[in-house]
């Protein structure tokens, strides 16, 4: 009876001790309650073995879901992560970008919407590790590829290169950057687990050096984690760097393209960093769509092969300010502010059928239940708002802005503002003496669109397609006005070294080129708004106004406030600022038709609206509680 008894006990106390330990296996891999005490045991990390990778020494698959930091508002940062997690993906991937972080050489910004920490920290939290891509170039649609523009400064500059006024940059980005994301890596207890060095390089490839030189710096400063690089097809074999996994790009799976991995690398596991999941809208084009049915069919064939997948994007949020990107093919074509990319969230957070889609897909390959979808948040259409003042950039210009003399144009970056950091974004303008009228021709120096001004009166645009107007004769000595808009900077391609912006170089008027100009910065920062709030001269909007000219109104708002839409119809081209927030650009030209407005930028009360319009303004704007992004168009 004793030995029966004692062989219970024993078998009772084996299953006590197993449940134990995977109890124990659990909680090390539940990170709703993540504490550092708990993680004393992480030693090994995110690894690759014979074509897999593991994790701990556990065998693991990332599901990941691509989503910035920099594009949704803090408030709004958990809600997305709970629905990735409720979508079954366990990894969130997100591009750091070198411009918010550093717009002035040397000042660095990590605080409110750009606290990398707290973003990183709320992914632990949620349960999502983290595959972080710190560039120093990220392209992502976003102005630059991330990269600052004060580096055009130096004429001689060659960007994504070992060239050193490049380097020297990178290394005291990195200086700060890293000591920051360095504490959260995995071996750490923190939720990193692999970091990517550089971004499509491959698509590049001007510098052989430079890859080395790039993992090197990450390595040098406490990167311990597995590192990717990442490419599509075609520049996958130039993108290498030694002690990188390398992997893959695309949206339609060839056959035999994750196979094509094998050819740069043996034995290794799969993983496709960016499987995009809709396209990006240029200003003049379409809204771009992609067949929900279509992608989920082929992330299941993806996971079908073994592969592990990121969707980019799982939710891309929106391009606020001047931030946006640009392409230059055969042509320069500028994003619109929404990025909403067709995604599996919404430009606003919503769910799509590519959710619910994938949501099953996942959990199906998991096994097992997943976390609730969290409710979406209500939209709020507050009617009609009207704009009752106004006050023309004439009247502005010798009360908020000091004018820089030279006797040459002088473009935006090398402008003697921002503590020697030149301007970045927006507009500025050109203002010279000119005596009778002619032949104004720019020579293609004009980035990216001038509205060309003689004393007040409108008298056409200059761009990459009209380089040339006619001027009316007058008498006597007159005002010449370049109002220069930087529209967006190329953030893709070969072209990254010429995206100086304004006036690039002399415009000539009757074959002599104009001189000894006044350049006013017209940058819009928040400093600016607030004072533009306070300067005498507003004005009651008459029946018809034509710009350049800020418009102001307000919205008052009951209840708590919530996510809007603002629709623009009748209004020309512009921005629009509500509470001194930058919401982005609009263009009648379209596809894009409304501004998503978040409800955290809302207050209960009065809400100041001001816009900037550079041509026909109407009298009243919409807040509407569904986007409009314009008429669509599959992608082929």
């Amino acid at each position: 009876m004793w030995p029966c008894g004692g062989r219970r006990q024993r078998r009772l106390g084996g299953a006590a001790l197993l449940l134990f330990v995977l109890w124990l296996l659990l909680r090390r891999f539940n990170w709703s309650e993540l504490v550092p005490l708990r993680l004393w045991g992480r030693t090994l990390g995110l690894q690759t073995e014979n074509s897999q990778f593991l994790l701990e020494g556990m065998p693991f698959r990332i599901f990941g879901g691509s989503m910035h930091y920099f594009r949704v508002p803090r408030e709004y940062w958990e809600d997305r992560m709970l629905k990735m997690k409720a979508c079954g993906l366990n990894t969130l991937t997100t591009y750091v970008p070198w411009n918010l972080h550093e717009q002035e050489r040397g000042k660095f910004d990590f605080s409110q919407n750009l606290d990398l920490v707290a973003f990183l920290s709320l992914a632990a939290k949620n349960g999502l590790w983290v595959i972080l891509r710190p560039g120093p170039y990220i392209c992502s649609e976003w102005d630059l590829g991330g990269l600052p523009s004060w580096l055009l400064q130096d004429p001689e500059m060659q960007l994504r290169t070992t060239y050193k006024g490049f380097t020297e940059a990178v290394d005291a980005y990195f200086d700060h950057l890293m000591p920051i994301v360095v504490p959260l890596q995995y071996k750490k207890g923190g939720p990193i687990i692999a970091v990517q060095v550089e971004n499509e390089y491959g698509s590049y490839a001007k510098d052989p050096n430079y890859m080395t030189y790039v993992k090197m710096a990450l390595l040098n400063r406490g990167i311990v984690e597995l590192l990717m690089t990442s490419d599509n097809k075609n520049g996958l074999s130039f993108g290498l760097v030694e002690g990188a996994l390398a992997t893959v790009n695309f949206q339609k799976l060839e056959p035999g393209l994750l196979k094509y991995l094998d050819t740069v690398q043996r034995d290794q596991p799969k993983m496709v960093m960016e499987y995009w999941t809709g396209w990006f809208d240029n200003w003049g084009g379409p809204h771009y769509v992609f067949d929900a049915d279509e992608m989920v069919n082929t992330v299941a064939s993806i996971l079908k092969l073994g592969a592990s997948i990121n969707l980019y994007m799982f939710h891309g949020g929106t391009n606020f300010g001047f931030m946006n990107g640009a392409l230059e093919a055969d042509e320069y074509k500028s994003d619109v502010t929404s990025y909403d990319y067709d995604a599996v969230l919404t430009e606003a957070g919503d769910y799509t059928s590519k959710f619910f889609k994938l949501r099953q897909l996942f959990s199906m390959i998991i096994g097992q239940p997943l976390p609730l979808p969290p409710m979406i948040e209500s939209k709020a259409s507050y009617g009609a708002i009207l704009l009752h003042q106004y006050i023309s950039l004439w009247d502005v210009l010798p009360t908020l802005l000091q004018p820089i003399k030279s006797e040459l144009p002088i473009n935006m970056e090398n402008l003697h503002l921002n503590d020697s950091s030149g301007q970045s974004y927006g507009y500025v303008l050109y203002e010279t003496v000119i005596f009778g009228g002619g032949h104004l021709h720019s020579r293609d120096h004009v980035r990216d669109r001038a509205q060309v001004f003689v004393n007040t009166m409108y008298v056409g645009e200059l761009d990459y397609n009209t380089v040339e107007l006619s001027l009316p004769e007058g008498q006597g000595f007159r005002q010449l006005r370049l109002l220069v808009e930087n529209r967006g900077r190329v953030n893709y391609g070969l072209a990254l070294n010429e995206q100086r912006k304004g006036l690039i170089g002399d415009v000539f008027l009757n074959k002599t080129p104009l001189r000894n100009f006044k350049i006013y910065g017209l940058e819009m920062k928040p400093g600016f708004m607030k004072s533009l709030r306070h300067v005498a001269g507003w004005s009651a909007v008459p029946d018809y106004f034509v710009g350049p000219a800020f418009f102001r109104g307000r919205l008052w708002i009951e209840h708590q406030p919530q996510d809007t839409f603002l629709k623009l119809q009748g209004w020309e081209k512009g921005v629009v600022f509500v509470n001194g927030q930058n919401l982005g650009r609009y263009w009648k030209i379209g596809p894009q038709e409304t501004l998503y407005l978040p409800g955290p930028w809302l207050w209960k009360g009065s809400n100041e609206i001001v816009i900037f319009e550079e041509r026909t303004a109407g009298r009243i704007i919409q807040s509407v509680d569904i986007p409009y992004l314009g008429r669509t168009q599959y992608v082929d």
